[in-house]
């Protein structure tokens, strides 16, 4: 329904907002002409001669224009953090939770091995789980900047926790999470996970059970109802 918003906002966002000094320049320029032609013509009799029509176009004017203003340009300037705790991963997951069993086997294996030499081969520490993946934020464009790390990182037997960190984008409305089967970003099938928590920090979002990580391709900040992508990072093991 409000696609067409976000067809403008993207037009500005990658064509008018490289340019926005001399744009600035321009416009300031026009309100200061349009200002002198207003007094040369004295535009102020016409409104004096119609005070009701331009006290009610006035009004209709603020009513409209200032909370769309609002909601469309605050973004702009309103900036939310949040810090989480990383989540919490399962002991059979995470080597280092059993530094006990791994003090224990150690002596023994020096007993039973007397002539082991000190260059033999050691244990490779255990690989992460298979489907754990990790990717670098990107901005959309100039004005849509984003930065930041997405981790999968498996928290127990086929669970998973998106965690972003370090982590900040350009705030805007309506925007949402989701991992999209596409690198580049949203696409058929991106799965939802919820409400963007905040335009800067660490965060997690737990994913529904039954998600296959391995079968996303990107992690995206998605405008949802005026269909903009914000940022996005490409997933690899």
């Amino acid at each position: 329904m409000f696609d067409f918003i976000g067809d403008i906002e993207r037009f500005v966002a990658q064509n008018l907002y490289p340019l926005r000094v001399p744009i600035a320049i321009a416009l300031a320029l026009s309100v200061g002409g349009l200002a002198w032609l207003a007094y040369r013509r004295r535009w102020d009799r016409v409104l004096r001669a119609h005070p009701r029509g331009s006290v009610a176009a006035l009004v209709v004017g603020l009513v409209v224009g200032l909370p769309l203003a609002w909601y469309l340009g605050s973004p702009l300037f309103i900036t939310t953090r949040l810090q989480e705790a990383p989540p919490s991963i399962a002991a059979s997951l995470d080597p280092a939770a059993t530094p006990a069993a791994t003090s224990a086997a150690t002596p023994a294996a020096a007993t039973d091995s007397p002539s082991a030499s000190p260059g033999a081969a050691t244990a490779s520490p255990a690989a992460p789980p298979l489907g754990e993946r990790t990717g670098t934020f990107v901005g959309a464009d100039e004005f849509h900047f984003g930065r930041g790390t997405a981790r999968i990182i498996s928290t127990g037997e086929g669970a998973w926790t998106l965690r972003f960190e370090d982590f900040s984008v350009r705030n805007g409305p309506d925007l949402f999470v989701y991992l999209s089967p596409d690198a580049q970003g949203f696409g058929p099938g991106a799965l939802e996970l919820g409400t963007l928590k905040a335009t800067d920090g660490a965060f997690n979002y737990v994913l529904p059970a039954g998600t296959d990580p391995g079968t996303f391709h990107s992690v995206v900040v998605w405008c949802k109802q005026f269909a903009v992508q914000f940022a996005h990072a490409p997933l690899s093991p």
